[in-house]
């Protein structure tokens, strides 16, 4: 969508209340100098595990939570009754970051991890190439696939689980710096 069309379509929906939130972006308001962006204060993290993993899923985003980002994990998020293909497709479209939990059962499993993984692969191939998405962090000794480990380095949250965290946060910190800024005129 070109800027202008977008820049239209917000001030429309901001209207009279004054504002209007846009998931993954952060509040567009209205002020006496024309509009601002409050940008969305946390990185926006999707967390992708194999079943198996959710304990330890579970415990990296209390982790990253507990830093300042805004994990998203699907245990936590879907509701009841909530089109979850759609639902984890618009998370991981609005994320800064993707973070693929990779362990010996993961890497292996046909299924919704696979599905998740390709996903993001997609977004990323629709963003600058410079701009960092797929945070690929090993949960346990494990092979990295292949069309990953050839272009993206990953983390290991073993021996040093402290150690692995604050490279994955700082990772999730160098994703969000790249979101990008709209300007309202």
């Amino acid at each position: 969508m070109r800027a202008d069309l977008l820049a239209a379509a917000i001030k429309e929906a901001i209207g009279d209340s004054g504002e209007v939130a846009v998931d993954g972006l952060g509040i567009f308001r209205r002020t006496d100098a024309g509009y601002e962006l409050l940008p969305e204060p946390h990185p926006r993290v999707f967390v992708a595990y194999a079943a198996e993993d959710l304990a330890i899923a579970r415990r990296l985003s209390d982790a990253l939570r507990k830093r300042g980002c805004e994990p998203w994990i699907d245990k936590e998020q879907l509701l009841p009754g909530q089109n979850w293909p759609r639902a984890i497709e618009r998370a991981i479209e609005t994320a800064d970051a993707f973070v693929a939990c990779l362990s010996r059962r993961s890497i292996v499993k046909r299924g919704q991890f696979q599905a998740e993984l390709r996903y993001a692969l997609d977004c990323a191939r629709q963003m600058p190439l410079d701009q960092d998405f797929l945070i690929p962090v090993r949960i346990e000794p494990c092979s990295v696939p292949r069309a990953i480990a050839a272009r993206t380095q990953y983390v290991d949250l073993f021996p040093d689980w402290g150690r692995g965290l604050r490279r994955i946060v700082r990772s999730v910190e160098r994703c969000a710096a790249a979101r990008p800024r709209i300007e309202l005129r």
